[in-house]
């Protein structure tokens, strides 16, 4: 039998050997032709020095499941993943959210109806590890988006000095994009690779605030093109621009201070019963074992949880003040 198996093998592995080679070899040539005859022409940076790895194509990372990428693109729901995980920064695709999310889902299931006799234990736990790498991913966002906010008057400042002194503003862009870090930087250098490489620099401009979708930049965006049409003194517009962004931050710390109290309370308020009803299982846990084993006690529990996440969240809702 072992010598069967590994002639199934080979043959298998020729098989798809020679699908591969048919399938991707003639892209892989083109590209290949592409990238040479972009070294011909020897694209150099603002500095003189030479970029060896200068491509029009733009490179997307490959699922685990390229076909479930291709079919998921038909749905509105992948536009909405693929924003999140380019918002987010982190180098994935759909297909592999939707594998991690299904594998955690089962294994936490699985392992919970291992240990845990209750039927809806499971269930309720592979719904909380499904939803692990979606929330991974908008932590991520939040908090690639709040630094951008951070960084976003320094991009503007720059952009002003530059173009006062007297350089272009996609030159400005290019610098703005080398000079700073992540997140601002790599988000500029999108906009400026795409409008040198031919884009529009209106839907360069354009795809950058959908990008980000922040108000801050939205402004931007809108005072550049204005000027754009209809003259006037860019650099002042950037200044006066940076200044508001900054004053606009002043606030929401002055908010933030005010609503602390707020803040606080929610947490406590939220976090109480869970650490009251562990000290109690721990000091009595016949008296409290009734509401995990009794049906009155597992309903009381349910409505415990549900009553807490909504006064949670309207806790949050009025605490949370638009600035």
């Amino acid at each position: 039998m072992f010598l069967p198996m590994i002639v199934f093998v080979v043959v298998v592995g020729l098989i798809v050997g020679a699908y591969f080679a048919i399938t991707s070899l003639p892209g892989m040539m083109a590209n290949r032709e592409l990238d040479k005859r972009l070294r011909d022409v020897s694209f150099t940076t603002s500095d003189g020095s030479e970029v060896s790895d200068a491509s029009v194509l733009r490179k997307m990372v490959e699922g685990p499941m390229p076909v479930v990428d291709e079919y998921m693109k038909k749905s509105r729901g992948w536009s909405w993943l693929a924003r999140l995980i380019e918002q987010s920064g982190v180098q994935t695709t759909p297909s592999a959210i939707l594998l991690v999310t299904v594998s955690l889902a089962g294994v936490v299931g699985f392992v919970t109806a291992l240990f845990v006799s209750q039927p809806y234990a499971a269930p309720i736990v592979a719904c909380i590890g499904a939803f692990l790498p979606i929330g991974f991913l908008m932590n991520r966002r939040t908090r690639r988006l709040n630094r951008f906010e951070e960084q976003f008057p320094e991009a503007l400042d720059l952009l002003s000095r530059a173009v006062r002194a007297g350089h272009a503003f996609q030159t400005a862009m290019g610098m703005v994009a080398d000079e700073l870090s992540e997140p601002v930087g790599p988000e500029f250098k999108k906009a400026f690779d795409r409008q040198n490489f031919g884009l529009p620099l209106r839907d360069a401009l354009n795809e950058l605030s959908e990008r980000i979708g922040n108000l801050d930049v939205r402004f931007f965006v809108t005072a550049v093109l204005i000027q754009r049409e209809t003259g006037g003194n860019l650099a002042e517009i950037l200044d006066n621009l940076a200044y508001v962004v900054r004053e606009r931050f002043k606030i929401r710390r002055q908010v933030r201070v005010h609503t602390a109290h707020g803040r606080f309370t929610a947490w406590v308020l939220l976090s109480l019963p869970a650490a009251l009803a562990v000290a109690l299982t721990m000091i009595n846990p016949d008296h409290m074992g009734l509401l995990f084993h009794e049906h009155m006690g597992q309903v009381m529990i349910m409505g415990a949880i549900v009553m807490q996440t909504i006064g949670y969240i309207w806790i949050r809702k009025v605490i949370k003040i638009e600035v």
